[in-house]
C-alpha cells in the first residue's frame, strides 16, 4: 500500500473507494441480515473477490 499525499480539501483520491464501500454496503450489507461478525466478514471477503474479479465493470 502507498499512502495517499494530496492536499488538504482535495478528496479524488478517496472517490475510487467511497465508491466501493457504497457499492458494498448497497448489494451486501442492506440487503442481508447475519447472525454474527463471522458470517459478516466471510460475506465481505467473498464481496471483495467478487468484485475484484467476477463482477461486471464497464472498463
Amino acid at each position: 500500500m502507498k499512502q495517499s499525499m494530496s492536499r488538504v480539501g482535495r478528496c479524488i483520491d478517496n472517490g475510487p473507494m467511497e465508491s466501493f464501500w457504497g457499492t458494498l454496503k448497497s448489494e451486501k450489507y442492506y440487503l442481508n441480515k447475519y447472525e454474527s461478525f463471522e458470517e459478516l466478514s466471510a460475506s465481505i471477503e467473498n464481496y471483495i473477490h467478487f468484485y475484484n474479479y467476477d463482477r461486471y465493470k464497464n472498463d
